[in-house]
């Protein structure tokens, strides 16, 4: 009973990280199209230069 047990405990823990590194793998590709939109709709700063829309 404890080995059965113990593999279903194992299936649980595996499916678990999958669908957390699947929703991390969504999660990184949406933060990755923002960043490059970034770059390219950047707001006008004074004086007509484009500014950077990050502040670091």
């Amino acid at each position: 009973m404890i080995p059965l047990l113990l593999v279903l405990l194992l299936v649980l823990i595996l499916f678990g990280a999958g669908f957390a590194l699947e929703a991390l793998w969504w999660i990184a590709a949406v933060i990755l199209v923002l960043w490059l939109l970034g770059f390219v709709i950047r707001p006008a700063a004074s004086g007509g230069r484009r500014s950077r829309w990050y502040r670091w």
